[in-house]
This record gives C-alpha cells, sequence and structure tokens, in this order.
C-alpha cells in the first residue's frame, strides 16, 4: 500500500527510495532562453467560443521567462479584472488550469494560465525542479503581467491555485497585497505533505532524517533523476486516490506530454526544499478574500480544512506553529462539494472513466464566479 501511495503523492519527501530513471521527456530541451511556443490548439479541453486565446510570455524577479495562455472574452470593452491560474503540482497550462481560465474568461475574466518555472513551455534548468519561493513568485510575476495589460484593472486582481499550488496561491496571497481575492481549490500543502507523508504518517524527526539522508545522497548518485510520475498501470488493491489519479493523468481525459504527471514525474531532488519549509506560516494574516474548494471525498481535504482554520483562527490540527486570529475573517470562505474526489475539481469529473459518459460538473463555476466578481470590484 505504502509503495502506491508515494508514487501518485506528488510528493518529493519520500520518493528518493523510488525507482528513478532520468530526465529524457519532452520538455528536457534547453530552456533558459525564451521558449518557443507551440501555437497549435493541444489542450485537454476544447476551445470555447466565447473567448479569445493567445500565447504569452513574462518574465520572473528569478529571471526566467514562463510561458502562458491569455484568455480574454469576446468583445469585451475597457478594463476588467483578471485571474492567474496555475496547478496542479506537476500539471501544466494544457490540463486543468487552463480550464479554470478559459471558464473564467467566459464569464467575463481577463485570465492567465500559465506553466511553473522548469516546466512545460517555461524556462529554466534543471527541468521540472521546485521551489517555495521561485514558485510563490512565479504567482506575483503573473500578477506584474497582468497588472501591465491594457485591458485590466491592476487593481482587480486575483489567482487560482490546483491542488499543489493552492498551498502555492495562499503563500503569494500572505505575501503580495496586489492579489485582491484568492480561490484555493483541492489543495495540497506541499511543504506539509513533502516532509510529513499523508495525513502526517512521518511526522516523526527520525523518518524525516531518513529521508534527507536519501535526498542529500541524491545529490551525488544522480541529481538529474526523475520520479513521482503516475504509475503506468494501477493494481486493484491500490487506494481510491491512485485510481482517480490514472484516470486523469494517464487517459485521454488529461494526458498531456508536457505533464511531468502523465510521463516521467520530476526531478527527485527539485523539491527537496519543500520538504523543509512551512510555507503557510502568514496566511492568518491575508487580509484579502479566500475561498478554499475541496471535494467532501477527497483523499486532501484535511489540507484545505487545516489551511481554512489556520488562516481564520491561527491554528489548526496538523499546524505546530499558533498564529493571532485573522484580522478579516468575514471574507474567508470554506465550500465542501458533496460528493467529489480530489480530481474531480480539476475537470468536474465524469461518470464513467477515461472522461466518457456523463460529466459530473463538480465545479462550482457561478460560485466562483460570484465570489470573484464580489471581491474584484
Amino acid at each position: 500500500m505504502k509503495k502506491f501511495l508515494l508514487a501518485a503523492a506528488l510528493v518529493s519527501g519520500m520518493l528518493a527510495a523510488c525507482t528513478q530513471k532520468s530526465n529524457n521527456n519532452q520538455d528536457n530541451e534547453s530552456m533558459n532562453t525564451t521558449p518557443t511556443l507551440t501555437q497549435e490548439w493541444d489542450k485537454v479541453f476544447p476551445l470555447s467560443e466565447k473567448v479569445n486565446h493567445k500565447k504569452v510570455t513574462f518574465e520572473t524577479q528569478y529571471g526566467l521567462t514562463l510561458a502562458a495562455d491569455l484568455y480574454t472574452p469576446k468583445d469585451a470593452k475597457g478594463k476588467l479584472a483578471a485571474i492567474a491560474v496555475s496547478g496542479p503540482f506537476g500539471a501544466v497550462k494544457e490540463q486543468c488550469s487552463g480550464l479554470y481560465a478559459m471558464k473564467m474568461a467566459e464569464r467575463g475574466f481577463v485570465a492567465l494560465a500559465f506553466d511553473p518555472s522548469y516546466t512545460g513551455e517555461s524556462s529554466g534548468e534543471p527541468r521540472r525542479t521546485a521551489s517555495p519561493d521561485i514558485n510563490t513568485e512565479d504567482f506575483m510575476a503573473a500578477v506584474d503581467f497582468l497588472s501591465k495589460q491594457d485591458n485590466v484593472d491592476a487593481e482587480k486582481i486575483g489567482i487560482i491555485g490546483i491542488c499543489g499550488w493552492g498551498g502555492i496561491a495562499l503563500n503569494a496571497a500572505a505575501a503580495d497585497t496586489r492579489i485582491k481575492a484568492t480561490v484555493a481549490s483541492t489543495m495540497y500543502d506541499m511543504t506539509r505533505v513533502s516532509g510529513n507523508d499523508y495525513n502526517d504518517a512521518f511526522d516523526v524527526e527520525g523518518a524525516r532524517h531518513k529521508n534527507r539522508e536519501n535526498l542529500s545522497k541524491q545529490r551525488l548518485a544522480d541529481p538529474n533523476a526523475m520520479a513521482g510520475g503516475v504509475l503506468d498501470t494501477v493494481p486493484p488493491q491500490a487506494p481510491n486516490f491512485v485510481h482517480d489519479y490514472f484516470d486523469y493523468y494517464k487517459t485521454t481525459r488529461g494526458y498531456h506530454k508536457r505533464s511531468g504527471n502523465s510521463n516521467d514525474g520530476w526531478r527527485v531532488i527539485g523539491t527537496q526544499a519543500y520538504a523543509n519549509s512551512r510555507f503557510l506560516y502568514y496566511i492568518n494574516e491575508i487580509r484579502s478574500a479566500v475561498l478554499v474548494m475541496h471535494g467532501a471525498d477527497a483523499h486532501s481535504r484535511y489540507f484545505g480544512e487545516a489551511a481554512y482554520h489556520y488562516m481564520v483562527d491561527g491554528k489548526a490540527e496538523g499546524y505546530k506553529f499558533v498564529g493571532e486570529p485573522n484580522p478579516n475573517p468575514e471574507n474567508k470562505q470554506l465550500l465542501i462539494i458533496p460528493g467529489a474526489s480530489h480530481c474531480d475539481l480539476y475537470d468536474g469529473g465524469y461518470e464513467e472513466k477515461a472522461g466518457q459518459g456523463q460529466p459530473k460538473n463538480m465545479i462550482p463555476w457561478d460560485k466562483l464566479e460570484a465570489f470573484f466578481k464580489k471581491n474584484l470590484k
């Protein structure tokens, strides 16, 4: 059971002991300069007739060039509210972050879905590495970009983080007061799960020390080894969420050639910093509006609930630090969606496998629209 958890976890901390392979996937060419963008439509969802779409790039304060898809409502006039979107951790903008951005553009927002640093079509080497600081900066650089657009009101910018990027979105909202509204959808706290494993099962010094030993050795053994992609085949006895990840990332429902989760994962030591950080320390001081949205049946639900309670109360189960209650609790919301699994909030979910059958429509688009329109005005 344990190996199934680790293979699908999107966790760096316990991956050092997994089977590893060098990064030979489609996004490993030199990406330290301005990336060459794929111009044909290669998303896992169809382009809406209600929006305009174009590829764009922008720079981060770390000197990296991020690739993004900019969605705008057709026939829109004047300056609009805008939203930057990213996630899940290990995914690319051609997957669910692009869907979220396009859906928000349908509802009247300028929306930007971007590939994080070192990922997809964005620049940076080694490929598919990660950093709490760099990834938080990715969101803030997206806000920089949107603020400079002629059709965007720079005082009306929000962000959406999905899965592992939900926690990163909260971290960005704590750091950047230009972010006026934040949605964390089906979120992971990547620092917590990287350091403690699922449900804090290895929240002991000895387990973390062993993990640190493995990662330290890996730096000399093969620093570019990759791991953590979703399994190519899932044994029947694997946990339900492993099957859910497979059904999204490995089938026509969500597979993409540039997605680490769909292929050989990410750099094993590239998320070493996540395992030794706790980056939601100041979310109890976020004054702007926040909506934490999670499925009732999601294995990851405890991340969202704990983050919400710490954000509002300054303390929560699983948080060893205690802070002051939030100065603006009235604009914080926790939305639990009945019957929804973790991956149902990637694309709404389907009644049958591989995106077949009737859509379950688990993502409450109308509620997201209402949240942003209320708080970006």
